[in-house]
């Protein structure tokens, strides 16, 4: 079998598994089997984000990399390196290798001189996966240092299936969304975390959230969730991605019982020179769950705005008002609303949100 005709049936073996009812975490795990049949590598990342703010909502990570997990955290967010996630994100080819990068000198980079090489790794393949516009994970896969580095012929192979990949993964980020499921409505819970991430104090909510958390991600009751680690690391940074853009420490992602949740970190000030952190945890308001209702139905960007004003509580006057538009263009916007979501009117549309994601004794909104 050529190598052209091997990667096309790999392809349709990635595509393959959106009816997999495999979980997200055996869904990654299948996707990192697959590529090893196409490019040899020695250990693999498979992370999923969250669109907005491009923080890990989970990741599947084989035992060598749990290991260097967290070291890897924070060169990803309070330091400068070769192939950051957040500019493959916007790059024309979102693969890279970091002996490309580095022009085959592997110690230009921190993070190999400071956490592949002790680790035992080598060269360090990378991929954003995009998806119509949106990031919806990265995927990493690591060399040994005894072994070559990756080749062009490689990167290429890889590049040539991250968009199945990526694929996949927007739609079974995006699948449940339309699901309706019983939910365990909590009350916020809290976590405070020293500046090292030490578990300084929690409630019995975070308790559960946390419990829950490392369930789904198959960890010990040790160690921190990537989620956790995600928002604290963002929080902790006295920089962001893109300078001229203010991105939160926080996540909303979908949760395998079937709720979205919400996780943001803060820094705490008080009379001590140490920093804390305070850990959120929520059940996700509408506002929060609209971008992803917006993507699941391939809602245009003057679609997403209208639906945000009505969620807001925005009249059609209002709207048209603030969005510089006549009332009767966003009249034709909302029937294409209701068309893409299968609803029939502004009533239904908004009662979908708050009746099945919301809390129960939610405000829903002006709805004329």
């Amino acid at each position: 079998m050529s190598v052209h005709t091997h990667i096309r049936a790999v392809t349709k073996e990635i595509s393959a598994l959106e009816t997999s009812p495999a979980s997200g975490s055996d869904y990654r795990e299948m996707v990192i089997q697959l590529l090893r049949s196409v490019v040899p590598f020695d250990a693999a990342c498979c992370t999923t984000v969250d669109p907005r703010t491009l923080l890990s909502t989970g990741a599947v990570t084989e035992h060598s990399v749990e290991k260097i997990h967290h070291l890897l955290f924070e060169n990803e967010y309070q330091h400068e390196d070769f192939n950051k996630y957040a500019s493959l994100v916007q790059a024309d080819d979102p693969t890279a290798t970091l002996s490309g990068a580095t022009n085959g000198q592997l110690k230009k980079s921190s993070r190999y001189r400071d956490i592949l090489s002790p680790a035992g790794f080598g060269d360090e393949m990378r991929a954003a996966l995009v998806s119509d516009g949106a990031c919806w994970g990265y995927l990493t896969l690591f060399r040994a240092q005894n072994q070559p580095v990756f080749g062009e012929a490689e990167r290429s192979c890889v590049s040539s299936l991250v968009p199945a990949i990526s694929q996949m993964l927007r739609k079974r980020s995006l699948k449940l969304t339309t699901h309706e499921s019983e939910q365990v409505h909590m009350d916020a819970g809290i976590l405070i975390l020293s500046n090292s991430l030490t578990t300084l104090s929690s409630d019995a909510a975070a308790d559960y959230w946390l419990s829950l958390l490392r369930k789904w991600e198959r960890i010990d009751s040790t160690t921190l969730p990537r989620p956790v680690r995600a928002v604290c690391a963002r929080a902790q940074s006295n920089h962001t991605p893109y300078p001229d853009q203010a991105y939160p420490s926080k996540v909303c992602f979908y949760t395998p019982d079937g709720q979205f949740l919400v996780i943001r970190a803060s820094r705490l000030s008080g009379p001590s020179d140490s920093m804390l952190l305070a850990v959120c945890f929520e059940t996700a308001k509408p506002l929060d769950i609209m971008p992803f209702m917006a993507e699941a139905h391939g809602l245009s960007l003057r679609e997403k705005q209208i639906l945000e004003s009505v969620l807001r509580g925005f009249s059609t006057k209002e709207i048209a008002s603030s969005l510089h538009i006549s009332a009767y263009t966003v009249q034709d916007h909302m029937k294409s609303i209701f068309t893409k979501t299968g609803m029939t009117s502004r009533r239904e549309l908004i009662w979908s949100l708050f009746s099945r994601f919301s809390l129960p004794n939610a405000n829903v909104p002006n709805m004329d």
